[in-house]
């Protein structure tokens, strides 16, 4: 169905007006039981392992994920991608477990492993069923300690990243993200893209990835999560046969710098498109910051106003947007596709001026939140969710503990909080843009307020 502007406007304060309700109602009705969650986590330490594991009665499935701290910090600039690329492979086979038996067993037990590597950490993910979780922590954890990195499967893995890597850059949105990871992370550690790049990835020896797994698999170097209705304690011994007997190590985490907001930018690459592509990046708290929520809830804002002017009210662009990240560094930012883009910049750039200079209604922050918070609660809905945002708050957030704070939190943020957190990290705007740079006004993106 094709949406005119009207029936759009409809659509969108309907969807709003349930997304509040349902979300309010959770906000009341769970927040206790978000607070009691902590009590589920069974925190221990296997020869220096930590680990966690949050019991889920009744649950079918169990979601594991065996964490490697440092993320971009790990490599540099001659073996960027060696993480992403070792992770992968191993997921390919191991010694008790080569490639077709493994094939084999994962789809007679359900089972799934995969990896991801981000900024900020790794991660080598297990999903089965509780019926089939014995024979799938056997696979994982031989995966986990025993990869064969096999020629061949080494090759294989090379190409699908190299391909990867290339589509990135033949998409107009992927070139864009491309140019802005380059220009934003400049100078910190994650100039260093933890995917890699064509010239690393093409290098990699075999013999590079077995000495790069053997120096990760150290003990303090890793964070073991598993969510789903087992016991703690029964668990304990199965981990320290298999992970207790790693090395220690004596891995400790170098601190973060921030990115580099001293003044506004722009960068633009020429390319000949039908439309511009563009993305204004903005400071931003990190999770473990108390200005974190409130930034979340500004920027929730922010999106929901661009689109209503940008998309709504003018037609200057299909989908502008707001978001804000959740990374050991952060960053906000706009964007938007747009032929007239210094209207549409414009247009943007007055409503992060709006929310500076004008304190917003507490019936658009409990719309916000509603709405915020009940796709936050659907996103947790899986055991696996819940592992990774367990992990993500021990590895960057300060804590697992904090993950069950978030509720509260949300509620306590006020307009004065939206109004002062603007003021505080929505300046300095670094601009990048792909497309013509004959249609870009320079003063437009570096004439802030």
């Amino acid at each position: 169905m094709r949406l005119n502007k009207i029936s759009w406007s409809k659509f969108a304060l309907l969807t709003l007006f349930i997304l509040t309700f349902v979300g309010l109602s959770l906000a009341q009705s769970t927040g206790n039981n978000l607070a009691s969650q902590a009590a589920m986590v069974t925190e221990m330490d296997v020869n220096g392992l930590k680990v966690l594991i949050k019991r889920r009665p009744n649950s079918q499935t169990v979601a594991a994920g065996l964490f490697i701290r440092g993320g971009a910090r790990n490599v540099t600039a001659a073996n960027a991608g060696i993480e992403n690329l070792m992770l992968n492979v191993a997921t390919e086979g191991s010694q008790k477990f080569p490639r077709e038996i493994l094939r084999r067993e994962l789809a007679q037990t359900g089972t799934s492993i995969s990896s991801g590597t981000n900024y900020d950490y790794s991660v080598l993910a297990l999903a089965s069923t509780r019926q089939s979780f014995d024979r799938s922590w056997e696979i994982f954890t031989d995966i986990a300690l025993h990869p064969t990195f096999a020629p061949d499967d080494v090759e294989l893995t090379r190409d699908k990243i190299l391909t990867s890597l290339r589509d990135d850059e033949d998409n107009p949105d992927g070139f864009l993200q491309v140019l802005v990871d380059k220009t934003i992370n400049a100078k910190t550690p994650y100039e260093n893209n933890p995917d890699g790049m064509a010239e690393t990835i093409s290098k990699f020896k075999l013999e590079d990835l077995r000495a790069y797994h053997q120096k990760m698999m150290q003990t303090s170097r890793l964070l073991l999560v598993i969510v789903g209705d087992l016991d703690a304690n029964a668990l304990k011994q199965r981990i320290t046969e298999s992970f207790g007997k790693l090395p220690r190590g004596d891995y400790k985490e170098t601190p973060l710098p921030n990115f580099d907001f001293s003044k506004p930018t722009l960068d633009i690459t020429s390319k000949n498109l039908p439309t511009n592509y563009i993305q204004g990046v903005f400071d931003a708290p990190t999770i473990n910051n108390p200005d974190f929520y409130a930034m979340r809830v500004a920027t929730t804002i922010l999106r929901d106003r661009v689109f209503e002017e940008v998309r709504v009210k003018r037609n200057l662009s299909y989908a502008p947007s707001a978001d804000m990240g959740s990374m050991g560094i952060n960053s906000g930012n706009i964007y938007v596709t747009a032929v007239d883009a210094n209207q549409a910049v414009s247009v943007m750039l007055d409503e992060i001026n709006s929310l500076k200079t004008t304190k917003v209604d507490d019936r658009d922050i409990s719309g916000v939140t509603g709405q915020f918070l009940t796709t936050y609660f659907i996103a947790q809905e899986t055991n696996a969710a819940q592992a990774a945002e367990l992990a993500r708050y021990e590895l960057i957030g300060g804590g697992w503990r904090n993950s069950f704070g978030f509720l509260d939190q949300v509620k306590k943020v006020t307009p004065a909080d939206v109004q002062r957190v603007s003021q505080k990290y929505m300046k300095n705007l670094r601009f990048i843009v792909l497309g013509k740079p004959e249609y870009i006004n320079r003063q437009v993106f570096l004439g802030q307020s």
